[in-house]
């Protein structure tokens, strides 16, 4: 399989970079904490990129990963990622505004457990970015059944995680009273695969930025009169952290691509991508912070702020052991 990027596919990812880099530096992560309307400029720019949503899953996990790589805030990952799909197989009106980035939304499915698989509670958890959207896809029934309904102003109560750059939230949807349309399972299947996968890719940005910034600190923090990253052990980290990043990219678009070609191999591909970026994010996370030192404790540097998002979204749509899990029942099955 070539996984080489074509000319359109590499003038995307130097385009959505630089606009990136440009209009999300970490002051306007940092500043997030506080007061959720700095986000709103940089939303202006991120909608007009919402028609991705509808391309290849490839050109769509190619912009996540530079917004991971910023750890962007705001809707654009809920709305093209896990919105979009719903509308689009519903035929609802929202389907162009959406596309124009002029609506955002968000699902709520997940129940008390925190898994993500239809089912008919009525506060539904873990649902991002629930009180700065303007609708909520509520997926309901059961996984043979599954429903879903869009609706706005759900009263939401903040659900408290150690990334503040992606908020989560309860939503109590038991006073909604509204059309609902049944859903083929395959739909709900293809709509989780295919958020598995971006996850993933936007979690590979995250990696991205911490391998690069620990393998600049060790290049330039001398100890014993020599830069750190001379000394065997740190390269011996270093190296580890390199192999778990690639392996992860290869995992994470591979799987895009067997999504884009409705490969029979999707299906397990988009665990295994999950699964490992999940890996390779926790060992960048932790391998980082032991290279830095304790300059990697303060709160002025930012090596925090990409630690808080590795460790969540590792957590966000199932963990690493979880997806192993469910990969494990696909290859056992008779």
């Amino acid at each position: 399989m070539d996984f080489s990027l074509s000319d359109d596919q590499d003038l995307l990812r130097t385009t959505a970079g630089s606009m990136l880099a440009r209009e999300c530096p970490t002051s306007v992560v940092r500043a997030h904490m506080e007061d959720r309307s700095v986000v709103d400029a940089l939303w202006e720019h991120l909608r007009q990129w919402c028609g991705l949503a509808r391309g290849p899953v490839t050109d769509l996990c190619l912009f996540l990963e530079e917004t991971g790589a910023v750890l962007a805030p705001g809707p654009f990952l809920p709305t093209t990622v896990l919105l979009l799909p719903l509308v689009e197989a519903t035929g609802h009106e929202l389907l162009a505004p959406v596309l124009a980035g002029e609506v955002s939304g968000t699902v709520a499915m997940a129940g008390s457990d925190g898994a993500w698989t239809p089912n008919a509670q009525e506060v539904k958890t873990f649902v991002p970015e629930a009180d700065k959207v303007e609708v909520v896809a509520i997926v309901g029934g059961d996984e043979r059944r599954p429903t879903v309904g869009f609706a706005r102003d759900l009263p939401t109560r903040p659900q408290a995680t150690i990334d503040t750059s992606r908020r989560l939230a309860r939503v109590d949807t038991g006073a909604w009273r509204g059309p609902l349309a049944v859903l083929d399972p395959d739909v709900v299947t293809a709509l989780l695969e295919r958020a598995y996968v971006a996850a993933a890719a936007e979690l590979l940005g995250t990696i991205r930025w911490l391998f690069d910034a620990t393998l600049a600190y060790a290049k330039v923090r001398h100890q014993f009169g020599r830069p750190i990253g001379s000394f065997q052990a740190v390269q011996h980290k270093l190296a580890n952290m390199a192999l778990a990043r690639e392996r992860a990219w290869s995992a994470v678009y591979y799987a895009a691509m067997t999504i884009d070609a409705v490969d029979s191999d999707r299906h397990r591909a988009a665990h295994v991508a999950k699964a490992a970026a999940g890996e390779a994010a926790r060992l960048n996370a932790k391998q980082a912070m032991q290279i830095h030192g304790s300059i990697g404790y303060t709160w002025e540097h930012d090596l925090h702020l990409f630690i808080r998002r590795a460790y969540a979204s590792e957590h966000f749509l199932g963990t690493s052991s979880w997806h192993h899990d469910r990969l494990g029942e696909l290859l056992t099955r008779p």
